[in-house]
């Protein structure tokens, strides 16, 4: 489902910038990566990374990128309807729903992606490396993969589908 994101009202948030080195005939070249969570704290949230010879253009790229991929989330009573598990490379992500008053449980990555998303009463886990950029893939991956309680009643109620 696209959504434009000039409709919404989007808050970033950085997580990691990293430094890199290309290794050239005279030397070392330098840039910098950036990775970015945004998200409007009512369920949509993306992630972008970018990349520039400076900081903040590459932030600028990254939010842009950001803002392209953005996905819904159900959330429930500020938090998530049900456990999930995310996975991507060697990272596992597991998320818990959690009482009111309970606030975000979670690391770094995952936190940042937590706070813009929406969500204020959650207890996560990351199970892995660490790495950031993986860590929110995992995290974005299993946010995909929540389904909504309303739906789910409604399909389910609508009964079984006869195929031939």
């Amino acid at each position: 489902m696209r959504v434009n994101p000039e409709e919404l009202n989007l808050k970033d948030k950085l997580v990691s910038i990293n430094r890199v080195a290309k290794v050239v005939k005279g030397g070392k070249r330098f840039s910098f990566s950036a990775l970015v969570v945004v998200g409007d704290g009512e369920g949509w949230v993306g992630i972008g990374k970018g990349k520039a010879a400076e900081v903040p253009p590459a932030i600028a790229k990254a939010v842009g990128r950001a803002k392209k991929h953005l996905i819904r989330v159900p959330l429930k009573n500020g938090s998530i309807p049900h456990d999930v598990h995310g996975f991507f490379c060697g990272e596992h992500i597991l998320m818990k729903p959690a009482k009111e008053g309970t606030g975000i449980i979670a690391g770094g990555a995952v936190r940042a992606i937590l706070e813009v998303l929406g969500a204020h009463n959650i207890v996560a886990k990351t199970l892995g490396r660490g790495n950031p950029f993986n860590v929110v893939q995992a995290t974005l991956e299993g946010l995909a993969k929540l389904k909504d309680p309303e739906a789910v009643k409604k399909m389910r109620q609508a009964g079984p589908t006869v195929s031939s």
